[in-house]
């Protein structure tokens, strides 16, 4: 009898638990074929199974193992996608601009995904035992993704993988100040001069009017293909976001000002899972008694693509740093010129987080993807950035604002310089120092990531779409920005001015009159 009560009060605790009660079921659109911006979506939808929700992620990345609670939908073939392929020197010096590279490859060229048959399956017949409670989708160049919100009648939660796009804070209200939020990557995050926040002005204003135009009517269009005619465009979808997940953390992106809906999450992808180091691998690394660098772009960017010359110049630098070994990541390794040093150890696939943690590295050579950055904040590794497009060049300068890394321009990549920033950071103390103060900060955080982004995205399910957005939304941009408050106090100002210059002029003239009038009577003598 002892036992069956026990067992009544454990089934009552769970069924009258309110995280039981509010167990939702969750659609995650992932629309990118890139590793780098689906790892921080499986963060937080991991994070949401482990809080009972049901979760289907539709992606190109399924789980190689069974998740509780997480229900995977393929989307597409990855080892079709630019993505696994690589991005080669030749594609990012080419003919398209960088802004029409992440306009094109991050945005319109994926909202035509749409057409793919399990999302056609989705639009056309969702499910309704039980039916979705809330959708999260990317915060990036495609916005033709929130339109399953407005399809489903339901919550729309976004999540930006990098640092939030400038074009992204209107439609939520979130408050935009170029005096110190920098989106130029000659800008600071800690005290912009004039003429940088006067660039910075003119780059943010030039930009929201770029995406704007390059994507509103291309996009809206391919929304009404997909969802039906009835669809509004895509800047009304923008506005139907209730809450952006932000990959960023105030000690590598600044201080920033904010509404409620914007909830920094930045490192929420950094786990120690159970993953192992190859045998082989440790051992190397357990050998490098001198210390070993290690050096990687990622995982779309070929390093194995760049020029003969800078290649060989990377060759001579790798070389000279000896005895200090270098462990490579490198896609397609075959691709490499003969002749590679012998302190170099290169593999096409690495545990980073493993490695980063290993006694024996002394610095991290990275392209600057957020991702990476965060990682080797969070094991203290000093950074020599060679940043190549996107966020990566500002994420580097701030890291050098913060005294913890060492940049290289790759277009004017040399061995001397390589061999220098080599030096600096392993051999002069401050960036450890640096780096070890930064991590404590970083790491210092009220609640888990885990827990913060479960927290909010319960918040929306519990107390609605509207609960935090901003008063912002029904305004204008010159309301927002006061112009006609400020219009109407320079107007009552003028007046006043106006009306002291009659009143003036009046007094005057009378005196004038009087004196005319009753003239001052001439002394005699």
């Amino acid at each position: 009898m002892k036992y069956l009560c026990s067992l009544f009060a454990v089934v009552f605790c769970l069924v009258s638990s309110p995280r039981y009660i509010n167990s939702a079921r969750i659609l995650a659109v992932v629309p990118l074929d890139s590793k780098s911006h689906f790892i921080m979506f499986e963060a937080v939808m991991k994070s949401l199974a482990d809080a009972g929700h049901q979760v289907d992620v539709y992606s190109y990345f399924p789980q190689k193992r069974p998740y509780p609670n997480y229900t995977d939908i393929t989307i597409g073939d990855i080892n079709e996608t630019p993505a696994e392929v690589g991005l080669t020197y030749d594609l990012i010096h080419g003919q398209w601009s960088m802004k029409d590279i992440m306009i094109e490859l991050g945005g319109n060229l994926p909202c035509q995904s749409l057409g793919h048959p399990q999302l056609q399956k989705l639009i056309k017949s969702p499910p309704t035992d039980p039916p979705y409670d809330l959708v999260i989708t990317e915060s990036f160049y495609g916005s033709c993704w929130y339109a399953f919100g407005r399809h489903l009648k339901v919550p729309l939660v976004t999540l930006s993988t990098r640092s939030l796009l400038t074009f992204c804070n209107a439609p939520i209200g979130n408050p935009e100040n170029t005096a110190f939020v920098s989106e130029i990557d000659d800008g600071s995050i800690l005290h912009m001069n004039f003429w940088q926040r006067f660039k910075n002005t003119l780059v943010t204003l030039w930009r929201n009017h770029e995406f704007n135009y390059d994507t509103a009517e291309v996009q809206s269009d391919i929304v009404k293909k997909y969802f039906g005619p009835h669809m509004p465009g895509v800047r009304e979808l923008e506005q139907d976001v209730a809450l952006i997940l932000v990959n960023v953390h105030h000690i590598l992106n600044g201080i920033r000002p904010s509404t409620p809906a914007v909830v920094d999450i930045g490192g929420i992808h950094v786990k120690d899972d159970d993953t192992v180091l190859p045998t082989d691998l440790g051992k190397w690394l357990d050998d490098s008694t001198d210390g070993f660098i290690y050096f990687t772009f990622g995982s779309m960017i070929k390093i194995e693509s760049f020029p003969k010359t800078t290649l060989a110049e990377l060759y001579a630098g790798l070389a000279e740093i000896a005895p200090i070994r270098v462990l490579m990541k490198i896609i397609a390794p075959e691709e490499l010129p003969p002749n590679l040093p012998d302190n170099v150890l290169i593999m096409k696939w690495i545990p980073q987080i493993k490695v980063l943690k290993h006694k024996n590295i002394r610095a991290f050579v990275t392209h600057g993807g957020a991702l990476s950055i965060q990682e080797t904040l969070t094991f203290a590794v000093p950074v020599i950035g060679i940043p190549i497009f996107a966020d990566q060049p500002a994420n580097i300068r701030n890291c050098v604002e913060r005294k913890i890394a060492v940049m290289l321009d790759y277009k004017s990549f040399t061995a001397e310089k390589f061999v220098e920033a080599v030096n600096a950071t392993v051999y002069n103390p401050q960036y450890k120092q640096n780096m070890v103060a930064l991590s404590k900060k970083f790491l210092d955080r009220p609640l888990s990531l885990q827990d913060t982004a479960v927290y909010w995205i319960e918040y929306i399910l519990k107390h609605g779409e509207d609960s935090l957005r901003s008063p912002a939304l029904k305004l204008t941009w010159w309301q927002v920005a006061l112009l006609d408050v400020y219009g109407c106090i320079l107007t009552a100002f003028l007046i006043v001015l106006y009306l002291a210059k009659l009143i003036l002029l009046t007094v005057l003239r009378h005196i004038v009159y009087a004196e005319k009038k009753f003239p001052t009577p001439k002394k005699t003598n």
